[in-house]
C-alpha cells in the first residue's frame, strides 16, 4: 500500500496517453510525480513487460506530445516493477497536451479555463498583468498628480515620472497599472455595503467603480470614518474614539487592491456589519507563498508590483509585506482578534470592532455595564437594582456609556430599556 492520490502524486496502474494531461499540470503548476504499476487504492500491481523499455515509452510520449518539452526524471523500482516519473514546474509556461493545458484539482486533472490558460502565457513570459498595454491610451491622471506632489512634492506629472513609475513606456504607451490609476477607467472597483440586524437589511450602499483606485481607496475610508469614528467631548477637548482601528482598515484596504487579480471583472467586496468589516478581495494567494509565510509576514510577494510601488511611494502600505503584522497590533489589547480566511478564488480579512476592556472605565461605570447584556434590554429600574445605585447616578452613567458607542437606548417614555451595544 502505498497511499491514496494528492494534487501532487498521481498512480497509473499502466502506460496510456492519459497521463500526459498530468504532465502538463505538473508543468504549469507544481512539481509532482506519477507512479506507474499503482493502482487508483494505491496498492502496487506492477507493470508488465520490460521496465527499460517502457521507461522509452513514457519518454517518447513526453517528448513527442507536450510542448513545450518539461524537464522530468524517471527512476525504476526493479523489485516492485514500478517506474516513478517526477515532473517538475517549468519556467516556459504554458506546457499544453493537444493545445490545451491541464491543471490538477485534488487528486484529479482538468482542463484550464481560458483565463488560467491566459495567466499562464503570462508567467511564462515573465510578465504580470498590470505590465499589458492599456485598453485606451487616453488617460488622465489629475488624481495621481494631485497625491504626488502632495507627497511628494514633484511639480508636475510628466512623462518621465510616467516611465520611473513604471506606468509607461515608448514601446507600449500606458500600461494596465497606469489604466487602474487614471481618473477614469473601466475596471471593477469596490462594492460597500452596510447592513442593519441581518444581511437582509441594507441599510447603505455605495459601489465605487470607474475611477482612480487612489479614489476608491479614500472614498471607502470615508464611508468607514462616518460609521466607525465618533468623538466625545471631555472637559473642553474634544477626542475621536476608533470602534474599529483605521490603521487596521486602512492596510486590509490597500493589501486588497494591491495584491487582488484585476483580469476579473469582479469588484473588491466590503461587508459592514454591527460588530465587524469583512474585505473580500479577488484572488487567492500569489504563487509561491503559503497560508503561515502570509499570516507571520515571513514573505512578501506582490501580485500587481507596479501598483504596489505606487502606494509605497504614497504612503499607503509598507515594502516588506508587514501588512498582516500591523493589522494585528492594531488589535494588541483586544480580545478579539483579525481573521484571516483563504479561498481558491478570493480572501477575506474579517476585521472586529474593538472588543472592550472595561478596567478603561471608572467603578460605577463597570458596575452598570457589567448590568447589561447585548440579547435583551433593561429598564433603568432594573439596573439600579442590579447596581444598588441611585437613580440620578444611574443616568450620568447610561448617558456617558451611550456617548461612548457602548450603550443603546431603546423606547420612549416608560418603554425606555438599555441594552449593550
Amino acid at each position: 500500500m502505498t497511499g491514496r492520490e494528492t494534487s501532487n502524486l498521481e498512480y497509473k496502474e499502466e502506460i496510456s496517453n492519459t497521463f500526459l494531461k498530468t504532465v502538463s499540470a505538473f508543468a504549469n503548476y507544481e512539481t509532482g510525480k506519477i507512479i506507474f504499476g499503482v493502482n487508483d487504492e494505491g496498492q502496487t500491481v506492477g507493470l508488465k513487460g520490460d521496465l527499460d523499455q517502457l521507461c522509452l515509452n513514457i519518454e517518447n510520449k513526453i517528448n513527442d506530445s507536450i510542448k513545450p518539452a518539461p524537464d522530468y526524471r524517471i527512476k525504476i523500482d526493479e523489485k516492485k516493477k514500478v517506474i516513478e516519473v517526477q515532473i517538475f514546474e517549468g519556467d516556459y509556461k504554458p506546457y499544453v497536451y493537444k493545445n490545451k493545458a491541464y491543471k490538477r484539482a485534488d487528486a484529479a486533472t482538468v482542463e484550464v479555463e481560458r483565463l488560467e490558460y491566459n495567466r499562464l502565457v503570462l508567467e511564462g513570459t515573465n510578465t504580470d498583468y498590470e505590465e499589458l498595454a492599456a485598453d485606451t491610451q487616453e488617460l488622465s491622471f489629475k488624481i495621481l498628480e494631485g497625491e504626488l506632489k502632495s507627497v511628494l512634492g514633484i511639480s508636475e506629472l510628466n512623462e518621465d515620472i510616467m516611465k520611473t513609475m513604471d506606468l509607461y513606456s515608448d514601446k507600449k504607451g500606458y500600461n494596465k497599472a497606469a489604466e487602474l490609476l487614471a481618473d477614469r477607467n473601466e475596471c471593477p472597483g469596490v462594492d460597500i455595503v452596510r447592513f442593519g440586524n441581518s444581511i437582509d437589511e441594507f441599510l447603505d450602499r455605495e459601489n465605487i467603480e470607474n475611477v482612480s483606485i487612489i479614489e476608491q481607496y479614500h472614498k471607502a475610508i470615508s464611508i468607514y470614518r462616518k460609521y466607525y469614528q465618533y468623538e466625545v467631548i471631555e472637559g473642553s477637548q474634544r477626542r475621536k474614539v476608533e470602534k474599529l482601528p483605521e490603521k487596521a482598515f486602512r492596510e486590509a484596504l490597500a493589501n486588497s487592491i494591491v495584491h487582488r487579480v484585476w483580469d476579473v471583472k469582479v469588484p473588491i467586496r466590503i461587508a459592514m456589519d454591527k460588530d465587524k468589516i469583512e474585505i473580500i478581495s479577488p484572488g487567492g494567494l500569489p504563487v509561491g507563498i503559503s497560508k503561515e509565510e502570509y499570516l507571520k509576514g515571513q514573505v512578501s510577494i506582490l501580485r500587481n508590483p507596479i501598483l504596489g510601488n505606487v502606494f509605497f511611494r504614497l504612503n499607503y502600505i509598507e515594502r516588506f509585506g508587514t501588512g498582516v503584522k500591523r493589522i494585528n497590533q492594531s488589535y494588541e489589547k483586544s480580545v478579539i482578534k483579525p481573521e484571516f480566511s483563504f479561498y481558491e478564488n478570493s480572501l477575506s480579512v474579517t476585521l472586529p470592532l474593538l472588543s472592550l476592556d472595561i478596567g478603561m472605565l471608572d467603578e460605577a461605570e463597570q458596575s452598570v455595564y457589567l448590568a447589561l447584556e447585548k440579547e435583551m434590554a433593561h429598564t433603568r429600574e432594573t439596573i439600579e437594582k442590579r447596581t444598588n445605585l441611585n437613580k440620578s447616578k444611574v443616568i450620568r452613567v447610561l448617558n456617558r456609556l451611550i456617548e461612548m458607542k457602548m450603550v443603546e437606548k431603546t423606547g420612549v417614555g416608560r418603554g425606555i430599556k438599555y441594552r449593550l451595544l
